[in-house]
This record gives structure tokens, sequence and C-alpha cells, in this order.
């Protein structure tokens, strides 16, 4: 019997036996991995391949350059936030999002994502402006907005306070906080956020 002894190596054997959507998955989920561990500046396309246990041309032929690949995988990782909590108070509701995007933020993807934001000059961060205001900015502010028109349907926030500045501090709070004074948002931080400055911000006058 003749044995061949010709093997292919393990990144090709794994590349042949994975075809379509999912070896574009492994690849996805390997530019996290970089992205989240290494940055968005330690991150390669060799890199990527080795983690996905794929040859570097499999995702040049998907991805011609690193920004595409990384929006696309920023796209597909990111936590989806489609429902607003309905706890029966403006405090509870507020809390339960607040601590959904401190448990986004501190995940792969948030790590992924704020490599991105930090270390990206200014001409790479307009490539991920759709995907980070499609997939983070525009769906928290329409949460709040959502929480906090309930609470004035309930009588426990002021008429007015549906504008864009009030929707703006919890996420620039936690954005600050995160980025100047290295928080990890405990679940105490939360609480007294909301305590402390949104339910004063939002209660009617004379509560």
């Amino acid at each position: 019997m003749v044995t061949s002894h010709w093997r292919a190596a393990p990144a090709q054997a794994a590349s042949l036996r994975r075809r379509g959507a999912v070896l574009e998955s492994a690849i996805l989920d390997a530019a996290l991995e970089q992205l989240s561990t290494v940055g968005w500046n330690g991150l390669t396309m060799e890199g990527v391949a080795a983690g996905a246990q794929t040859g570097k041309a499999a995702v040049y032929r998907r991805w011609p350059s690193k920004e595409d690949l990384v929006a696309d995988a920023l796209q597909a990782g990111l936590p989806r936030m489609d429902e607003a909590p309905d706890l029966g108070s403006v405090r509870e509701d507020l809390l339960a999002l607040c601590l959904q995007a401190r448990d986004a933020m501190f995940s792969r993807p948030g790590f992924a994502l704020r490599s991105v934001i930090h270390e990206c000059d200014t001409m790479q961060a307009e490539r991920f402006h759709s995907v980070i205001t499609g997939g983070v900015v525009e769906p928290a502010i329409k949460l709040l907005h959502e929480i906090i028109t309930r609470g004035i349907a309930r009588g426990e926030v002021r008429p007015d306070a549906v504008n864009s500045y009030v929707c703006d501090a919890i996420p620039a709070m936690m954005m600050y906080r995160t980025k100047m004074c290295a928080s990890e948002w405990p679940d105490r931080d939360i609480q007294e956020m909301i305590d402390q400055l949104m339910l004063p911000l939002l209660r009617p006058e004379g509560t």
C-alpha cells in the first residue's frame, strides 16, 4: 500500500472543511478577538487569518481592506438593543437599560468598538461612523426616548424632558467616565448616576 507523505497545513485543512457563511463567521469572530486583545493598531489581516485557521487569501477575497473587515465584524458582533425595559417606573427602566449598556460596553465586541474609537485617525473613523451611530448611538437614544416618554405618561417625568440634551446625558456620562476615569461601572455607580443625575433632571417641578 502506498501512503502519501503530503498533508495539508492545519490552516489549509480547516479552510477546506469550512466554506461560505461558516468560514465568514470564523473570520469575523477572529477579527473581533484581535480587536479586543491587540486593538486596532495591532490587528493585521495575517493575524485574523491565523485566528480563523484559514489562509490570508480567503480573508482578502471577502474583505479587500482592514477597514472593510472591521466594519463588518463590528456590525455582526455588537449586541442588539431592540427593546426598552418596562418595569413599572422610570428609575427601574433606566437602571435596567444602563446595566444592559454596561454589559455591552465591556463585552468582547464592546472592547473591540472602543479600540476603534480610541485608536483610529479621523479618516479611518469616518469609515465606522455609520456602524457606531446605527449600531450603538441611535438604538440607545431611541430606548431612552421611549423610557422618558413612558415616564411622562405616568406623571413621573416633566413634560419637556424629551429632548436631545436629556437623552444624551447617560451615554455621554458613561463614555466620559469609562475613557477618562477608567470606570468599569459597577452596579452601585450606575444606581448613583440614575438617582443623583437622571431622576433630579427628569423630576416634575414641585416633587
